[in-house]
């Protein structure tokens, strides 16, 4: 991917990592739209932050998401870059029954939510030159973490999605990368104080630099994510879920 003189949508892109790399794809010199729920922290953003365009978007809903592709090709016909930031996490107790209703939520935001927007944008996407698709996974796609049972399961969905994505689209012009954070500190489930999480703008950093020094990459793993990532790779993926779960 070429790190500047792209024109990039990202859903979720109003607080958090989706923020974050919004900035910092803004200050590279590249055309920034964000995609959010809400109208208030859209037109916040876009007073605070000159030049970055603003949409309206619920990926839970399908006719948002046209609405919003309709929008966003009309008013930025340029656009060849596409990152699905949107997501939530929450924790489940899968004895209790009610955990039926998080475990919907999580999916539709997460894993439909991603595959209706890939879906909305790839055909206009491949008639662009220099065209990426950035999906976002986790470290916890690979190590699961037993409180957030559905979050792990779809970000292991959108993994193998992003694989299968890769391999349909190699003979167009469309790259397909994948975002996998570890833990950092963001307000996605109240770990933004947590000790032990990666803080976002080195997060940010990291990313920034893997984008720019290997521009063919397919993963961007940060080196703090490796400890999840490879864990089954390394043949110590026991002990690596049995850490991970002490806490």
């Amino acid at each position: 991917m070429k790190t500047t003189g792209n024109t990039i949508f990202i859903t979720g892109g109003t607080s958090g990592l989706g923020l974050g790399l919004a900035l910092r794809f803004h200050a590279l010199g590249n055309k920034v739209i964000v995609g959010g729920r809400r109208k208030e922290l859209l037109d916040q953003i876009a007073a605070e932050h000159e030049g970055i365009g603003t949409v309206v978007l619920d990926v839970d809903d399908p006719a948002s998401i046209e609405a919003a592709y309709n929008e966003v090709t009309t008013r930025y016909p340029d656009l060849n870059a596409l990152l699905t930031m949107s997501g939530i996490m929450r924790p489940e107790n899968l004895l209790d029954p009610g955990h039926l209703g998080t475990a919907e939520a999580t999916i539709t935001t997460n894993l439909l939510g991603t595959i209706r927007t890939v879906a909305q944008f790839t055909p206009y996407l491949v008639t662009k030159q220099d065209a990426t698709i950035l999906t976002v996974s986790s470290g916890l796609a690979f190590t699961p973490l037993a409180l957030t049972a559905t979050y792990n399961a779809t970000k292991a969905a959108i993994h193998s999605y992003t694989q299968s994505l890769r391999l349909q689209l190699a003979g167009t012009g469309v790259q397909v990368i994948e975002l996998i954070p570890p833990h950092v500190a963001t307000t996605l489930m109240g770990q933004q104080d947590a000790p032990t999480a990666m803080p976002v703008e080195d997060f940010l950093t990291e990313t920034m630099d893997i984008l720019r020094d290997h521009p063919d990459v397919a993963e961007v793993t940060v080196q703090r994510v490796g400890f999840l990532r490879n864990a089954e790779r390394e043949n110590r993926l026991p002990e690596t879920i049995a850490a991970l779960n002490s806490h």
